[in-house]
């Protein structure tokens, strides 16, 4: 038997927080009869019901308030709430409506001292692989046979633009260069902004054998191939005066094994022999047993001095002028910590975000984590992670029946939503708005070829990317239809010649960002479910008056019409528009009546 109707939103006015207290507010259908209703939360680990009143109705839901009360030294603060009827009771949770008090896990989530910069809710970020995006100074590429790439016997190769990337990593992959750089980024940034880009996330541009630049030699120096450290302060500057904003890669788990670090700690020497883990033998511990990548011991004060505690820290050093970036993704942040394993981690974790928050309140601390990353996500730690887990990889399983493995996997629209919530009932909202959502990445295949080309599904988990809870990112060139296989064939070259651009896809994109900068509701409003089947699913993002549905039908060749409650939104709107279309419809009673094409994802707005 179904649940009865319960909602509570997050976001004002339906929930107000202040030094002291959050109002709360619960929306319930009008004919649910209730003798008590209550806030449920733990304050000293010891359960306690606040009572909740009746205030008011909105459409068909009445409207309970209550006071949640915070303490000055409160962390995470859990509540749920719990409704009393006549004979039965319901509890109201992030993920949704259950008969019996849910897991912790999934209690509503709010974090009162810790939030992540408002200004990530705003932006539209766009991934580069500097090697592959644009050669702004052949001068300083790199040059067939200039050196030789770690310890195998083949030179580093110099290729054209466009031809074809290496097909593993065990062959050139690491090693053949095209000769993207800072420069090529700078000559762009009309493009980027035409586009609706406001923020750049890219991958390690730090001094580094390899063209990835995972395998660190220098954290104070921009390698030489990419450009030098005073063409990144103008790349900064640049972007700051045109409002933008620049996130870089923190590589701070391993370093390469030319590390002058390494070199030295490998000739026995004691001090920088702690940099690392080293056994009896000298045996050493590398990133997921890779020799050439040796982990940093964060056991050692000199790592923690020179990663973020110095002075001079490296996370320290590049959120200062002249360079003021805006924040840092950490590589494999949940590996790093002392004696060659994790150990330690949330305390480093913590005091890298400190130190990062000393030097700039505002800026972002970014996680990459593929997988359930809700521990690093309570506030204390990360601002947001990169959200394969809580998007990209239900998205790949809901549209293109694969698993993060690229195993074969089928879900229902249903599952699919249970699956989203279950990924942000567990992190407090303001997080949930700071995930960095994204469809594809330098590390997993293009999204349109994991879709085998289906353009028209590929248009449809755009129109998911722009208008579900999060800050989208775009991997460079997707928005051009570029594809790819597996890392490294996804790091090809951007096409700069247009004529082999996908213009109808780039003018989806185009369409998307110009959606979400107009609509405060996709930036920072809450997520209703109102709809979800077997192929079709369909939500609702709220603020106050402004009312965004995205509508979607993954089937392959049937339309589906639905009869969706709009009432449970608690909106007011009397119309919604199509924009694409501009077809109308008019809320009767509640409802609306909408036909979803088959492949396809509607936007409609309240008006």
């Amino acid at each position: 038997m179904p649940h009865p109707f319960f909602c509570h939103s997050q976001v004002t006015p339906w929930l107000k927080a202040s030094n002291t207290q959050l109002q709360l507010t619960l929306f319930v259908h009008k004919e649910l009869e209730l003798s008590q209703l209550f806030i449920r939360h733990e304050p000293d680990n010891e359960e306690q019901l606040i009572p909740m009143k009746p205030c008011g109705q909105q459409g068909e839901l009445l409207i309970w308030r209550g006071e949640l009360p915070l303490h000055p030294d409160s962390e995470t603060i859990l509540y749920t709430f719990k409704a009393i009827g006549q004979q039965e009771q319901w509890w109201v949770h992030a993920a949704g409506v259950a008969s019996a008090m849910p897991p912790r896990q999934s209690h509503f989530h709010f974090n009162p001292q810790q939030k992540p910069p408002v200004w990530v809710q705003d932006q539209v970020f766009y991934q580069i692989f500097p090697d592959r995006f644009c050669n702004g100074d052949p001068s300083i590429s790199v040059q067939s046979g200039e050196y030789q790439y770690g310890d195998t016997t083949h030179p580093v190769i110099a290729k054209q633009w466009g031809e074809p990337v290496a097909t593993s990593h065990n062959t050139t992959g690491a090693s053949e260069f095209y000769g993207g750089d800072l420069a090529g980024i700078q000559s762009k940034l009309h493009y980027l902004q035409s586009l609706g880009i406001s923020a750049l996330y890219l991958n390690p541009i730090f001094a580094s054998p390899s063209n990835h630049k995972y395998d660190t030699i220098d954290f104070y120096q921009v390698d030489p191939h990419l450009g030098s450290n005073q063409q990144l302060a103008e790349l900064t500057n640049n972007l700051h005066q045109r409002g933008m904003r620049i996130v870089l890669d923190a590589v701070v788990d391993h370093t390469s094994d030319q590390h002058p670090w390494f070199a030295a700690a490998s000739q026995a020497h004691a001090s920088a022999r702690r940099f690392y883990t080293f056994d009896e033998t000298g045996n050493y511990v590398g990133w997921k047993g890779m020799s050439h990548l040796p982990k940093l011991d964060f056991s050692c004060q000199e790592v923690q001095e020179v990663v973020y505690r110095g002075e001079d820290a490296i996370l320290r050093h590049w959120l200062r002028a002249p360079y003021a970036i805006d924040g840092w993704r950490f590589d494999v942040i949940h590996m790093l910590g002392e004696h060659g394993s994790a150990a330690g981690n949330a305390y480093h974790v913590r005091q890298m975000r400190q130190c990062m928050k000393q030097e700039n309140p505002d800026a972002y601390v970014l996680g990459e984590h593929f997988f359930e990353a809700s521990q690093w996500l309570q506030g204390d730690q990360e601002d947001g992670a990169m959200n394969y887990y809580g998007f990209a990889h239900p998205v790949r399983a809901f549209l293109a029946g694969k698993d993060i493995a690229y195993h074969p996997v089928k879900i229902t629209a249903e599952e699919f939503d249970q699956w989203l919530k279950q990924a942000r009932c567990s992190i407090p909202f303001a997080n949930q708005l700071a995930q960095f959502n994204l469809l594809d990445s330098h590390d997993t295949a293009r999204f349109l070829s994991i879709l085998e080309g289906d353009e028209a599904l590929m248009r449809a988990a755009v129109t998911l990317l722009f208008t579900y809870i999060g800050t989208p990112c775009i991997y460079y060139g997707d928005e051009v239809g570029m594809e790819g296989g597996q890392d490294p064939d996804c790091r090809r070259c951007f096409p700069w010649d247009s004529t082999e651009w996908n213009h109808m896809l780039h003018d989806h994109y185009r369409r998307m960002i110009r959606l979400r900068k107009t609509h405060p509701a996709l930036r920072r409003g809450d997520i209703h479910t109102l709809y979800a089947g077997e192929h079709s699913f369909v939500f609702a993002r709220t603020l106050e008056s402004d009312v965004v549905i995205t509508a979607l039908n993954r089937h392959p060749t049937k339309a589906r019409t639905i009869t969706l409650p709009i009432w449970q939104t608690a909106s007011l709107a009397n119309r919604f528009t199509d924009p694409e279309t501009r077809e109308k419809f008019e809320v009767v009673k509640g409802e609306i009546r909408l036909t979803i094409p088959a492949k396809t994802a509607r936007v409609l707005l309240a008006t």
